[in-house]
């Protein structure tokens, strides 16, 4: 089973080739880190590939959690950063490697549960998956040749979380800070969406479709509490019934 040591989860997006998530695997288990999820294999999974390629990392492969999309694989996180060298117009955080890695040791000394995506080897992440995010890892790299390897990323996030290696304590956050997990953040965002939608707001209809995704982006840039989340479904239903009285 993964150690109990506070960690972030690596969460691989529609990896290609078994080769490279065996790499990835090696990657992380060179810096103790042994949380692995993986969204939707191209080659199917388990992969025989990404065995050997792990080589003395396998276990990872073995307790790795397999999920069919992105909402699934990060429904219990209560905070995520998306690795893409282009924020492709989504405005976010954008953070260095480094600094990402500092404030993740920071949220789960909290008691947050924090995730890191990293997107597929040849098109990288979709707007999609990037919209569900809290933050963009961008490194700097050569902006003549930007692309790295899947396995590269990985090396790269987890290295500079073990070089931040102090001691973590595992703290339980009280009331006021009880982060809300994505899953109630997907929630949220289908309430509003459903109940804009009923008003007419996603207009003209041509923009319907990026109009939701800012408003996706939104709700994904916001740290909320549960508290807060359930204040704003109850101001939603609030206006519902409002309007409907007055109608």
């Amino acid at each position: 089973m993964p150690s109990l040591h506070p960690q972030p989860t690596f969460v691989l997006i529609r990896p290609q080739m078994g080769e490279n998530i065996g790499a990835a695997a090696r990657g992380m288990w060179n810096f103790g880190l042994d949380r692995m999820r993986i969204i939707a294999p191209r080659d199917g999974w388990p992969n025989q590939k990404a065995v050997a390629m792990a080589s003395g990392a396998g276990r990872l492969l073995d307790e790795a959690q397999v999920f069919e999309d992105t909402a699934a694989s990060i429904a219990d996180c209560d905070y995520v950063y998306a690795t893409t060298a282009r924020p492709r117009g989504l405005t976010k955080l954008v953070l260095s490697p480094e600094a990402a890695m500092q404030d993740a040791r920071r949220r789960i000394g909290d008691g947050q549960k924090v995730a890191v995506m990293f997107g597929p080897e040849r098109s990288g992440m979709e707007n999609d998956d990037i919209a569900k995010a809290n933050a963009i890892i961008s490194v700097p790299v050569n902006p003549e040749f930007p692309s790295l390897n899947l396995a590269q990323c990985v090396l790269l996030t987890g290295y500079e979380w073990r070089r931040e290696d102090a001691p973590v304590v595992d703290a339980r956050t009280d009331a006021a800070g009880d982060w809300a997990e994505q899953i109630e953040i997907e929630k949220l965002s289908a309430h509003y969406e459903e109940r804009l939608e009923t008003a007419g707001f996603f207009y003209p209809a041509h923009k319907a479709e990026s109009m939701k995704l800012n408003l996706r982006n939104m709700w994904s840039r916001m740290p909320m509490t549960r508290a807060d989340v359930q204040m704003l479904h109850g101001m939603m239903r609030q206006m519902v019934r409002w309007k409907e009285r007055e109608d």
